[in-house]
Order: structure tokens, then sequence, then C-alpha cells
């Protein structure tokens, strides 16, 4: 054989060493790629999932409660029926109360400006339950619902009105008062006042 068949040859089987290296490393930068691509996806579902359940404040949104559970309950204006199903205490040393507004009325109920209260701090909390109070007759204190940093209250907001028939759920929270109070009186605005007892 001579020299340049020999040459020719063995640059052949380099380019074919060569070739055969270079599929191989792109099959592998393509399957770490999608790999990569499918653990970015996940990891930012997985944040998304993270920042929408872990970081919700409290009173973001309404805590469930038992409608059959009745602690107390009250007619307002209109024929308003108020319902509070749950007052408990909570770890953040925060009470958190949880009812029902129903019109039992046969006429849509249109006017709940009241709600809000007439403090101006919570004047941002719009068409709200911003105005419900505790009072703890045995501390001799009154308190008022709990706001986020923009002055909205922890409590359910953008109640424009009440259906006939319909039952709207609602919350509201507030600081807690000492251990020791077992009771307090719930008060929102347009209703009678309340004797409800606090559990936790």
């Amino acid at each position: 054989m001579s020299v340049p068949r020999t040459l020719r040859a063995r640059r052949g089987a380099v380019a074919a060493v060569v070739t055969a290296a270079l599929a191989l490393a792109v099959g592998g930068c393509g399957g770490d790629s999608k790999d990569d691509k499918s653990n970015t996806a996940s990891g930012g579902s997985q944040s998304k999932a993270a920042s929408s359940g872990g970081g919700q404040q409290p009173g973001s949104s309404t805590p469930k409660s038992d409608p059959a559970t009745k602690l107390a309950e009250t007619t307002g204006q209109g024929g308003i029926v108020l319902t509070i199903n749950s007052m408990s205490r909570d770890t953040g040393g925060f009470v958190t109360v949880a009812g029902q507004l129903k019109n039992s009325g046969s006429e849509n109920f249109v006017d709940t400006s009241g709600w809000v209260g007439t403090e101006k701090d919570v004047l941002a909390s719009g068409d709200s339950v911003a105005g419900a109070t505790l009072v703890d007759k045995v501390g001799k204190k009154r308190y008022y619902v709990l706001r986020d940093t923009g002055g909205k209250c922890l409590c359910t907001m953008g109640i424009v009105g009440v259906k006939a028939g319909q039952t709207v759920p609602f919350f509201a929270q507030f600081p807690a008062p000492p251990a020791t109070t077992k009771e307090v009186d719930f008060q929102l605005p347009t209703f009678p006042t309340m004797t409800v007892p606090v559990s936790g």
C-alpha cells in the first residue's frame, strides 16, 4: 500500500471517529437540554404553587366554616340574617370570625355601605365587613378588624349586595383578646350585638 493511500485511510478513520463523537455529544446535549427545560418548567410550577399556597396572608381568602354550626344569629335591616358559624383563635395571635349573611327577604338588598364602618382607615376596603368589632366586656376593650399594609381589612371585601334568597359567606380577623376571655360581643353596623364564645 502506498503512503498517500495510507494517509487517506487514516484521515477517513479519524473523520468517522470525530463524526461519531460529535453525534454522541449533540445527542447528549439535546437530552440534557430537554431535562433542563422540564426541570425548569416543573420548578417554575412548584414555585408558583408554593407562592400561591404557602405565602398567603391571613385574611386573603374566606376560611371554611360549617354552616350547620350556629354560635349566634340575628336579623338586621332588609331581613338580612347574620349567622356566626365559628370564632376561633389562631396561632398567629389573632381571632378569625366566620359566618354567613343571608337575604331571607323577597327583594334584593343593595345597601351594604354601612357594614364597612365609619373609620377613615378602612375606607380603602370598599364594600366589606370592615366595620365589624369585637368587645371584651371583662377586659373592657374593643378590637377592630386587622388591616394590611395598604389599609385594606383582613376580611371579606366586595359585598356590593345580597340577592333575594342568596347566602354570602364572610370572615373577619381581629387581634386576639387574652386567653382568659371566653366570649366576646360581635358587632357589625346595622345589626344587633351578639355574644359569641371564643374557641381555642
